[in-house]
């Protein structure tokens, strides 16, 4: 289906982008578009590189061909200083949250603040409170991150993404581990900010139905390839059996429940070596 979005409305452009890893390829010459303000949704089997993807647009890691644009800027034709004040526009939300065991909750979150800006340590304060505010745990300040529930923690790493209020954050596998009353504040979290502080959003998942809750659009990548896109309610109604069966969990479809391998029978009755 054709994505009718104007292009000057898309932060991020990845234009026939192919990448390796050794031998082994991850992209095959893919193109994909994330529009300004809304949250569009990654979405895959594990194992297909979602999290490479968001390592390619953040400039980690450089394709072998194609290119990834940042507000019409090419991330892997930026100067090494270009691309660290580009990034500092990125948040990014760790799938383990990834926050310094050795720092308390409020140094956590004030650590790019400290780490990129010069503000003076009254201005520090009143920005962690305002982010620790907005995610429910203002009163956890002064807690270490061993003392801290998963769901917390999880709050706490995306306090931390919006420490330096970039213009897009990207979310690995947000709703991993996460207990039902977590899930639903992660969500009404990642809603609720992408809204207030119009942000864009990229979200790589495969939980299905939390993520179709909240995204705008979704990319369904397979094998390399861009199997499917679309809004959630375009993709419920796709053609292909293979985003089906995906989408609903089945258990066969067109990605068979047993692997490959000789007729049953015969194999039970043979004498050949296992």
């Amino acid at each position: 289906m054709e994505n009718t979005t104007r292009p000057n409305q898309h932060l991020v452009s990845v234009r026939n982008l192919t990448f390796f890893r050794g031998d082994k390829k991850i992209f095959d010459n893919i193109s994909l578009d994330f529009e300004r303000g809304k949250i569009t949704a990654i979405m895959g089997p594990s194992g297909t590189g979602k999290t490479t993807l968001l390592k390619l647009i953040g400039g980690q890691l450089t394709p072998n061909s194609g290119k990834v644009l940042f507000d019409g800027q090419n991330v892997h034709q930026l100067a090494l200083a270009e691309l660290y004040e580009l990034r500092k526009k990125m948040g990014m939300l760790f799938q383990s949250g990834a926050l310094l065991t050795d720092l308390n909750v409020f140094e956590n979150v004030a650590f790019p603040l400290r780490e990129h800006t010069q503000l003076p340590e009254s201005m520090i304060r009143t920005l962690v409170l305002m982010k620790l505010q907005a995610i429910g745990l203002r009163g956890a300040r002064n807690l270490m991150p061993s003392e801290l529930s998963g769901g917390m923690a999880r709050r706490v790493a995306l306090a931390r993404a919006i420490a330096l209020d970039p213009t897009m954050i990207m979310y690995d596998e947000p709703f991993t581990g996460q207990d039902p009353i977590s899930l639903g504040v992660l969500l009404h979290l990642i809603k609720a900010l992408n809204t207030t502080l119009q942000l864009t959003s990229i979200i790589v998942s495969h939980d299905v139905q939390e993520t179709s809750a909240i995204a705008d659009y979704i990319y369904i990548i397979s094998e390399g390839k861009v199997v499917d896109h679309g809004t959630p309610a375009q993709i419920q109604q796709s053609e292909s059996e293979w985003v089906q069966q995906f989408m609903h969990g089945d258990a066969d479809g067109p990605v068979h429940f047993h692997y490959s391998a000789p007729d049953y029978i015969d194999d039970l009755f043979s004498n050949a070596q296992h």
